[in-house]
């Protein structure tokens, strides 16, 4: 069973689906995932309907071991992207086939 998903999967999907062109389907995807993406950092947020919530986090520099040689180090402090999935999502999610 394969887990990752690609952009070249995407772009197969929106060809086979939909009857785009390769090219067109590439370009739709790219766009779409920086209209998400320049959101997310301009905005610090970004809540897609019945999906879910992206934010954007500072965590704090902290110290941390590394778990082979036991040295500490500092971790410096960065932003992460959080997700939170919607009401909506977490039932599809959890809802059980009906055979």
């Amino acid at each position: 069973m394969r887990i990752n998903l690609t952009k070249k999967d995407l772009v197969n999907l929106i060809y086979m689906q939909l009857g785009f062109s390769k090219q067109i389907a590439e370009n739709l995807i790219e766009d779409f995932l920086l209209t998400i993406i320049s959101n997310i950092k301009n905005e610090k947020k970004l809540k897609l309907s019945k999906f879910g919530t992206f934010s954007i986090r500072q965590k704090k520099s902290r110290v941390g071991r590394n778990p082979k040689t036991k040295e500490n180090k500092i971790i410096s402090e960065r932003k992460v992207v959080l997700f939170k999935p919607s009401k909506e999502f977490k039932e599809f999610i959890n809802k059980k086939r009906e055979l």
